[in-house]
């Protein structure tokens, strides 16, 4: 039958669409198991990451503190420890022994501080300027961990809010007790030890163990120190002439016992020798030679005196 006569053409392009069509439908079972791989390997993939999260490693000298949807929950110990993946998130607090250090900017730029501070700047009871630093060791009780990262936050926090809060005020408020000359002189060592005293409580209140405060040598303005330098080396002068007259004091009292004794030994000689005791230890020295006899002995005057003189050789 001629398809011409009944009005149907044959078109190229229909031939060709259903060509294209039976291309596609035999590439369309190939593509789906692409898709399905890639989704495999994401759930695989999503399942390892959080396997991995279910460990996490605490190591020596740390805690972590478990929050679990933001609320405080446990604390883990140094070795490997377990959390809900997504649910459960770790804070981590150092135990080892913190320093806090107050320095100008060239000190600090060779300490070793875990935290670094510039110095606390104020004023002594009689009105004079000082700069003070110090360096406070410390360290975070791990019991309390949990109340730590509840009410405080982080360790940086501990820091910030109680450390350096809690020191630099007390320090400038007890200097403010001292007079300028106390400070210079020394008595810095009474300053640390009160503000040592009143700092521990509160650190332990807020879950901080004070191991040690050192407040090191105030710096007064450069004239006062030129001023209260003068004076001390006059003091120091003054101590050294007191020591002198001290010592010629000890001599002149050893010459005078030295002279008394003499003279209460000479009075005992005097009161215990007899006449004839002096006799005998006159005669007894003769003899033994320790007192020798002159030649001659003058026995009267004249202008011609020989015939006044004794030879005692030939008496």
């Amino acid at each position: 039958m001629d398809l011409s006569s009944l009005g149907i053409k044959n078109s190229p392009t229909n031939l060709s669409g259903s060509s294209s069509q039976e291309s596609s439908n035999q590439s369309s079972p190939t593509s789906v198991p692409k898709k399905g791989a890639y989704t495999t390997l994401f759930f695989v993939g999503f399942f390892v990451i959080l396997l991995l999260n279910v460990f996490t490693t605490v190591k020596a000298g740390t805690v972590k503190v478990v929050t679990r949807m933001g609320k405080v929950n446990r604390t883990l110990s140094p070795g490997l420890g377990f959390k809900i993946p997504l649910v459960e998130k770790t804070v981590t607090l150092n135990t080892k022994k913190i320093t806090y250090e107050t320095s100008n900017e060239e000190a600090q730029n060779t300490s070793l501080a875990n935290y670094k501070d510039y110095p606390v700047n104020t004023t002594t009871s009689d009105g004079q300027g000082v700069e003070v630093t110090y360096t406070i060791r410390f360290r975070i009780d791990a019991d309390k961990a949990t109340w730590i990262v509840e009410n405080i936050g982080s360790e940086k926090d501990a820091v910030e809010k109680v450390v350096k809060t809690e020191s630099r005020g007390w320090v400038r408020t007890i200097v403010r007790d001292f007079k300028a000359g106390d400070l210079y002189s020394g008595n810095i060592r009474e300053v640390q030890q009160e503000v040592f005293e009143i700092l521990r409580p509160k650190f332990a209140d807020n879950g901080i163990e004070l191991d040690e405060l050192i407040l090191r040598e105030p710096r007064f303005d450069e004239q006062y120190e030129a001023i209260m330098e003068a004076k001390q080396k006059a003091a120091e002068q003054v101590e050294v002439e007191k020591k002198i007259a001290e010592q010629e004091l000890y001599r002149k009292e050893q010459k005078i016992t030295a002279a008394e004794g003499q003279a209460q030994e000479q009075q005992l000689q005097k009161e215990t020798l007899s006449p004839q005791m002096l006799t005998k230890m006159w005669i007894e020295a003769l003899a033994s030679g320790q007192v020798v006899l002159p030649q001659t002995v003058i026995i009267g005057s004249g202008s011609d005196l020989k015939d006044f003189i004794l030879n005692l050789p030939t008496l």
